[in-house]
């Protein structure tokens, strides 16, 4: 691992708000490898991370040490997740809802252009293909592209720098629940700016540490996790963006929706003994496969678009 700078500002100065748990209190200079299931979207592993500090300067809350960029990207291209299978129910509608929202700001697909970022399975590729969208997607997981395309689904495999995408070819960008792990997301931002078109959108999804759920549960907080490297705010996050030549028009809370067997197993992740009563009261009133909508307001999502001129 390595020390970083402030992704937002590029500055060196900071304070620590909450020091390193589990496997990242380390002796000396020994050096701590990802461990490659940490990095599965739907790994319960709550309250193991790095040590995480915030800018003194622009307010930026980030892990660092942190990983070099082709440890993360290795990281990833290893990672299987079969439980996001299993879990596919609820996210397909969430990506409904969130693409219904997405389009009362981008209007409807009009056989428009849309490149979903880091795919994964490519649920939100097929949910926006059937919605009229030529949308295709990029996941660095080399399993969750093959699921993808397995399925006959257009998902690339590789980033951003994949020699297919071509600049100022898509009216819309997603990226759903991705920026908070990339080493450089300014960069990516930067990447995703020159490959809309003007007035394209760009739609990004995170958990928000500006949030009252994240400032009351502190150190608490489940998604203060290994994969999770930074942690934007809804005011950093607009900030970054309108940095790399974006117009922010909008930023809110936004929920998803879970299996109430996948909410008992979450829960296990965080306590053990709850889990284990909410699993067997699922299991007993047979809800497991009831999906409910989830919104505790530390998930948002921001709109912005790339500027006509």
């Amino acid at each position: 691992m390595m020390d970083v700078m402030c992704n937002l500002c590029g500055r060196d100065d900071y304070t620590v708000r909450y020091p390193a748990t589990g496997n990242y209190v380390m002796v000396g200079q020994n050096h701590h490898h990802p461990d490659v299931d940490a990095f599965s979207c739907t790994h319960a592993g709550y309250g193991s991370h790095a040590r995480i500090v915030q800018c003194k300067h622009c307010g930026h809350v980030y892990a660092n040490p942190c990983w070099t960029a082709d440890e993360l990207l290795a990281a990833y291209t290893a990672v299987k997740d079969n439980t996001y299978v299993a879990e596919r129910m609820g996210r397909e509608l969430t990506f409904r809802k969130h693409l219904q929202v997405m389009e009362k700001f981008t209007g409807p697909a009009s056989g428009r252009t849309l490149l979903d970022v880091g795919a994964y399975i490519g649920v939100f590729v097929e949910v926006a293909l059937a919605h009229g969208w030529q949308a295709c997607g990029v996941e660095p997981s080399a399993w969750g592209a093959g699921v993808a395309q397995a399925n006959g689904l257009p998902v690339l495999h590789g980033t951003l720098d994949h020699a297919e995408l071509r600049p100022m070819s898509f009216d819309a960008i997603t990226m759903w629940d991705v920026i908070e792990h990339l080493a450089d997301p300014a960069g990516e931002v930067a990447k995703a700016n020159r490959l809309l078109r003007p007035g394209g959108w760009i739609v990004v999804h995170t958990m928000d540490i500006g949030s009252l759920a994240a400032r009351l549960m502190g150190p608490r907080w489940p998604w203060l996790m290994d994969m999770h490297i930074q942690y934007f705010s809804q005011r950093t996050l607009a900030e970054m963006l309108r940095q790399q030549g974006f117009d922010v028009v909008w930023s809110g809370a936004q929920g998803r929706y879970l299996r109430l067997n996948y909410v008992a197993s979450r829960l296990g992740g965080l306590n053990r003994h709850v889990g284990a009563v909410a699993a067997r009261l699922v299991h007993g009133l047979r809800l497991g496969g009831t999906a409910v909508p989830v919104n505790f307001g530390d998930l948002f999502t921001v709109y912005a678009r790339r500027p006509e001129k």
